[in-house]
């Protein structure tokens, strides 16, 4: 009974420890996601606004978010850098079907 306290205490504050240290390493690799960035990174911001960084300030990243339409975010905004998406052609090209020979077809069509 003398060692129940004890133990109730423990089995409080381990989950809470790992919690804390899973909080920093997340803090972290945010941070230095943000000192990383660069003029031409994709972006998306806290709020969920897509756009391109134009301009780097020690604070501040201005954003091009349409053409010509350039917007000043704090830097602490940026929640991710977006990886390249592939262009329609790569799509196009990944999706196209491979061409089947005539024989082929009258195997598939004639097989029950």
């Amino acid at each position: 009974m003398d060692f129940l306290f004890p133990l109730l205490i423990l089995a409080l504050l381990v989950p809470m420890f790992f919690g804390i240290r899973k909080q920093k390493r997340e803090a972290e690799k945010v941070s230095t996601m943000q000192e990383a960035l660069k003029v031409g990174d994709a972006v998306v911001t806290t709020s969920g606004l897509y756009g391109t960084i134009v301009d780097l300030d020690e604070n501040t990243i201005d954003l091009e978010i349409a053409e010509d339409v350039v917007t000043t975010w704090l830097r602490q905004a940026i929640r991710e850098v977006r990886a390249e998406e592939p262009t329609v052609e790569q799509t196009v090209v990944a999706d196209a079907p491979a061409e089947e020979a005539v024989e082929q077809t009258d195997i598939r069509l004639t097989k029950d």
